[in-house]
Formats: structure tokens, sequence, C-alpha cells
């Protein structure tokens, strides 16, 4: 009862800023807040916390059909894939061609939906409070272009976009560190409406001989019990 009773008062402290008339019994049962609302935030077994793990080329090719996706635990997410063909820029005329890179971008997403995770009407729509986006991708010379994020704040009917944010970087392909790459925002003052998170980003992956995955982990959407200052 006493520890019950410290989380409450720890709860309220983080929110002074919250408007009158806050059924804190809710906010204390419910808890959307601090947590992770995204399923399964690391499909691919790592975590950010260890660096991404080297590959070994095998001396001969793999015996089977290729591979067209990363192996990984996909609970929770919808995927697809789009294979982009073919890749023959930079080769000269005349020279014989013994292998190409084959990429493809393999697709995860995940919609959630806030009031089924305990966030209500009224704190959406009047307080609005901050919602932090997470994501770690592997940094890898694959490609100039391994990555994309498009996480977008959607509305009652889970289809209008009242808020998004999108991210495609660009890779030094010069340097190579092989490291996590963080990419995170915020949305505030988003305006009223909002209901749903839908979370998407895009991996590219390369088939030549063998299969090179792009991996990604930590994925995350966070409802703050706090706003930014306009």
């Amino acid at each position: 009862m006493e520890k019950k009773m410290r989380d409450r008062v720890e709860y309220q402290r983080h929110f002074d800023a919250m408007p009158d008339g806050v059924d804190w019994k809710f906010v204390y049962e419910a808890k959307p807040f601090g947590r992770n609302l995204l399923r399964n935030p690391a499909p691919h077994g790592v975590s950010q916390d260890s660096p991404p793990p080297e590959r070994e080329l095998t001396e001969f090719p793999p015996e089977g059909p290729p591979r067209s996706e990363p192996e990984g635990d996909y609970t929770g997410w919808t995927t697809s894939r789009e294979d982009l063909g073919y890749d023959a820029s930079g080769v000269p005329p005349g020279v014989t061609i013994c292998y190409l890179p084959n990429y493809s971008w393999f697709t995860l997403e995940q919609r959630v939906d806030l009031k089924a995770e305990g966030v209500w009407d009224e704190l959406l729509d009047g307080f609005q409070p901050d919602i932090v986006i997470k994501d770690w991708y592997e940094e890898s010379q694959l490609h100039e272009s391994i990555y994309q994020l498009r996480v977008r704040l959607l509305g009652t009917d889970g289809q209008t976009v009242i808020s998004e944010y999108t991210m495609s970087p660009t890779e030094q392909l010069s340097e190579y560190s092989h490291n996590w790459k963080e990419v995170s925002h915020v949305f505030s003052g988003y305006g009223p409406g909002v209901r749903y998170v839908h979370f998407l980003h895009r991996l590219k992956n390369k088939f030549m001989v063998e299969f090179f995955p792009t991996l990604v982990t930590g994925s995350t959407v966070l409802v703050k019990p706090s706003k930014s200052s306009q």
C-alpha cells in the first residue's frame, strides 16, 4: 500500500502542469506514460546497447533459395518487400559481369491506438502531451540510402493525417564505423484530434551471392507526462 501511494505521488509530481480535474486513479491504473507503446521494438534480436553484429563472408555461396528479408521475429509488425532490381550503374561498357547487386526495401509498420493504451481524449485534445519517437538503424556501406522513417499522427478515423515526420538520411560511404545511428523526433503542439500513431520504417537490403541486410532496433513511441513550451 505504501509503495502504491509513493508511485501515485510520483505520477502527480510529473503531472503538475496537467489541467484541473485529472482522474488520478485512472492515470495510475492505466500507466500509459513512460513506457514504449510499440510492440516488439527489436524484431532482429539485437540491441542499441551493443555494437551491431559483424558478418563473416562464407567461402562458397550458401545453398538453397536466396533470402529476401532479414531473419527475425516480426510479431506486432506488418511487413512488406519492394524489389528494386539489379544495379548496373558504374559498370563500364564491354566489362564482363559475373554478379550484380540486387537491392530491395523491407518495410515494417505498426499502428498504436492511443486510447487503447490508456491515453484519454481530453488529454490528447487539450493538454497535448509530447509524443516522442526514437529508432536506431545499423550504419553500413551497403548503399548511400539504407533507411527511411515516416511517423504520422492520425485522427479519430485512423486515416486523417494531423502531423507527420519523415527522415531519409544519406550515408557517407567513404567512412565506415559500423555503429548504431539514432533517429528521434518529438511531436508537440500538434492540435486536437490525435488518436493513433502510425510508425513505419524501411530498411534497404542487398543480395549479391549472399544476403546483406540492414538491421534496426529500439523502435519507440512514448507519450510523456509533459509538453514542450510553445
